[in-house]
This record gives C-alpha cells, structure tokens and sequence, in this order.
C-alpha cells in the first residue's frame, strides 16, 4: 500500500484583514515542500476566500471553514458548498469543536454537511474531539465514535475524507496532547473505522492531529505511526507555520 500522503491544514478562524492576509499569502508563497510527500491547505474566512485563493501558489489549497447542507435559499449568513466550489475552492473544514459548541451544530447537522459538500465535489477535513471532562471519565472513545457514526452511515467513499482528531481541552490552550496520548486515539479511529467501515478505509483514510500544534512540538508529533498531519490554528497565522510544513518534507 502507497504511504498516505501527510496534510497540513492551517485554520485561520475569525482572523485576519486584508493588509494582514496580504502579508501572510506572502509568507506562504515563499514556503518551499515537497508535494509528493505532503499537502498544505490553508482556511481564511469567508470574505479572503476569493482573494486568497486568486493570490496564493496553485500549490496550497484554499478551504472553507463551514457550509451548510443547502445549494441556496433562505439562510441568511450561510455559505453553501456549491459557492465555495464556484470560486474554486477545493476544501472545506466540518465538524470543528467551535461550530459544535458555540453554534450547537449536532453531529447528525454536520453528517449531512460532510455528505453534501462531498456530493459536490469538495475535499472535506472532518473533525472530532473530546472535552477535557470527557477525557477525564474515560469517555473519549464513546465520544469520537458518537461523532464519527453518523458521517459513517451517510459517506460511502471517504478518498476525500480527512479526520482530525481535535481534543478540545487542547484547542488554543497551549496544551497539547502528547505523542503517545495522540497515537493512542488516532490508532483507536483507524480501527474504528476497519470495524466499521472497511479495512481499505481504515488504511488510506488520512488522520491528523490538531491542538496547540506548534514549531517547537510538531517534530515530536510527526514521529507517530498514524499521525498523518497536523490542523493548525493560532501557528498558521505566523512564521512557524512554514516549520510545521517542512517537518513532512
């Protein structure tokens, strides 16, 4: 079986101006990788998309950081999956810890999503993750599988399906699961998955990790057999993301 090839997905959140996002795609444009061995994809809000995308190497791939389920109507403040494909926007993030506790997105709502950007054409980084009170009652396991189930029952091909595995008590904390605790959950939804899905899923499915990735811990995180990746957040917005990217080359 080929290597899975590694991603590195940079989460800009609700940052950036457009002096600031002109300065960072001048950052990244400068970042030199090995595109056989690893793919950067980087998630601007939704006013840069087009702008970013239009000014940003080929290389780098723009994503949505949300869509909703519709092609169009009326949903005010929504993105649809076919906007985002309009203006040549390859991938979208779903499922991220925030959209599922500020904006009480159920796991079932965000299944549908997976399906329908999928359906469209759209690349989808899914992820999922527990809570720190969670963790604590050894309920993480129960918990990814509650969060993975539904997409399982609507996916049928997952080539363009990435997980991340996202503990929310590390999610711009500073703390940051260590490598062992990392590789423990990452090998748990690799066989998660061949239970559930197929062994061929299982093996060819792309996992990353995401929480408080940095330069100075990604090299350590790397070294982890089903670790195939990082979602960065606060660290894609600065100069370290570059370090992040090269540790795959």
């Amino acid at each position: 079986m080929a290597e899975r090839k590694k991603l590195v997905g940079g989460n800009w959140k609700m940052n950036g101006t457009r002096s600031s996002v002109t300065t960072l795609v001048e950052l990244l444009n400068k970042i030199e990788f090995n595109t056989d061995k690893v793919e950067v994809v980087v998630a601007p809000v939704a006013l840069h998309l087009s702008t970013v995308r239009s000014s940003l190497k080929k290389e780098i791939g723009v994503s949505g950081q949300n869509c909703y389920t519709e092609t169009s109507g009326a949903f005010t403040g929504e993105v649809s999956a076919e906007q985002l494909k309009d203006f040549g926007i390859e991938w979208v993030i779903l499922g991220h810890s925030e959209r599922r506790s500020w904006f009480h997105e159920s796991s079932e709502l965000i299944a549908k999503k997976v399906k329908h950007a999928l359906d469209v054409g759209l690349k989808v980084i899914f992820c999922c993750g527990e809570t720190e009170q969670q963790r604590k009652a050894d309920q993480t396991q129960s918990v990814l599988e509650s969060q993975l189930k539904p997409v399982a029952e609507l996916v049928k091909d997952w080539s363009n399906v990435v997980i991340a595995y996202e503990p929310v008590w590390a999610i711009g904390t500073g703390q940051v699961a260590t490598p062992q605790q990392a590789q423990e959950v990452h090998a748990q939804i690799r066989e998660w998955l061949k239970k559930t899905v197929s062994e061929e899923v299982s093996k060819t499915t792309r996992i990353i990790y995401g929480g408080s990735v940095s330069g100075s811990n990604c090299a350590s995180l790397h070294s982890q057999p089903d670790i195939d990746g990082f979602l960065v957040g606060g660290a894609s917005l600065k100069p370290e993301f570059e370090t992040i990217v090269k540790v795959w080359n």
